[in-house]
């Protein structure tokens, strides 16, 4: 694993995460009481021996580097190698605003050259799992591959939008990939790609600019789906817990899933543990007739109130009376007394006053955007 590095790219506006990515990238998306998405690309290349990692960033950024800082919290702070922030510049190729990846990737060509290491770990930033890669590098090394990519096995849900969603087929005895398909409409094969692919960086550079003297921009359209028949692709199967954020719906399903003790074990993992940004507050508190049951409460909340199958960030204070039931409350939010919230997902900082009742579906959770005061 001393000779790979990670290229995280963290550009992409998802569209259909609505007002979680109005102020931030994907990649910053708080997930699961305490963490980030991008806390998982990260920890899950620490803990395969990766030192030398690079974000691509392109707009809403801030957040993001707020939260990374050095790289301390996964010992990236190096003085060889580390982590390396790659936001958009002005130059006469670069216009500073990436049409898709391939014009971000090449964009950091000069980061890549730099980097010693010869294979490079490509990941996007909406797809969560625990997994190291270093199997997954020793089969691409064992297998000769030009490209392997990471794939679970899961039956398609034909009523969720399509985003990002690579099909592989597979050839059952060798293993290589013999078609991809991206964002298919009824989808032949169950190997969906949990967006991470091994390769050497030289490839990465040639098929990048190949592409881009195509005036072609889109990684797994152009590059990926392109060249299934051209190049020696395998995949590389993972079998744990995938969470892919392409959806609010889906933001909502994957956060609620980790009040089942499975998915949770799968996800956070002492073999295997996810790092963040430590921030040094006492733990949840209960106050007089303050009651939770099946939820996950992070530190420094506060409980008046009642707290019924949901999901509390950092700081959240639940007034007396108040009731939260299936919601999802971010970082500093205040419930109001005598409030009630049902299927609702809280950004960061909104305030409820007293006596709102505020109710979404199980099939349509209602979202308020950050800092919204009702």
């Amino acid at each position: 694993m001393e000779n790979a590095f990670g290229l995280i790219y963290t550009g992409d506006a998802n569209m259909q995460l609505r007002e979680l990515t109005f102020s931030r990238s994907v990649a910053a998306v708080p997930f699961g009481g305490r963490y980030r998405t991008i806390d998982f690309m990260l920890s899950d290349m620490v803990n395969s021996g990766i030192t030398n990692v690079g974000i691509i960033a392109q707009r809403n950024y801030h957040s993001l580097m707020d939260h990374l800082e050095s790289g301390k919290e996964w010992d990236l702070h190096r003085k060889r190698d580390g982590l390396f922030i790659l936001p958009p510049f002005v130059t006469h190729d670069n216009t500073g605003v990436y049409k898709g990846t391939v014009d971000a990737i090449r964009s950091c060509t000069g980061y890549i050259k730099r980097s010693s290491q010869r294979y490079v770990v490509l990941t996007g930033s909406h797809t969560i799992y625990n997994s190291a890669y270093t199997d997954m590098i020793e089969q691409h090394i064992a297998t000769g591959a030009d490209i392997t990519i990471m794939y679970n096995v899961e039956t398609p849900d034909y009523d969720s939008q399509n985003y990002d969603d690579l099909r592989l087929e597979i050839d059952d005895e060798t293993g290589r990939i013999k078609d991809l398909a991206l964002n298919p409409e009824k989808p032949k094969s169950f190997n969906c790609s949990c967006d991470a692919f091994v390769m050497e960086k030289g490839l990465l550079e040639y098929l990048v600019d190949d592409a881009a003297a195509h005036a072609e921009f889109d990684f797994m359209r152009d590059v990926l789906v392109k060249n299934a028949g051209k190049l020696k692709m395998y995949g590389w199967r993972f079998d744990g817990y995938v969470a892919r954020l392409n959806s609010i719906n889906a933001f909502y399903k994957h956060n609620m899933a980790l009040l089942e003790k499975g998915v949770s074990k799968q996800l956070f993992s002492h073999e295997h543990p996810i790092y963040t940004k430590i921030k040094d507050e006492v733990p949840a508190r209960y106050v007089g007739e303050g009651f939770a049951k099946n939820s996950m409460l992070a530190d420094g909340c506060v409980i008046e109130g009642t707290v019924e199958n949901s999901v509390l960030f950092r700081g959240v204070h639940v007034a007396p009376g108040a009731v939260v039931r299936n919601s999802i409350v971010m970082q500093g939010a205040v419930i109001g007394s005598e409030s009630s919230l049902d299927y609702m997902i809280l950004d960061k900082g909104v305030i409820i006053g007293p006596g709102r009742r505020l109710s979404g579906h199980a099939t349509y959770p209602m979202i308020l955007r950050k800092g919204t005061a009702v």
